[in-house]
């Protein structure tokens, strides 16, 4: 399945709290990161809470991680 990929999306948001070794806590952004809005788990749709696990699902799946060293 596809999903909105843009930068802040639920997407994304899923895919880079995998890559920076963050916890799973879904969330996005309504417009740009860190600068707009914060959706987090409690008022997302489910459409949306999936794309998040979607994203953070491929992040596994590629195994790619930040590294910090």
């Amino acid at each position: 399945m596809e999903h909105d990929a843009r930068h802040g999306g639920p997407y994304d948001r899923g895919r880079a709290d995998y890559f920076y070794n963050r916890a799973w806590a879904p969330h996005y952004f309504v417009g740009s990161t860190y600068t707009s809005d914060k959706i987090e788990q409690p008022d997302m749709t489910k459409a949306q809470l999936k794309a998040y696990a979607d994203g953070y699902r491929d992040g596994e799946s590629d195994g790619v991680k930040k590294d910090w060293g």
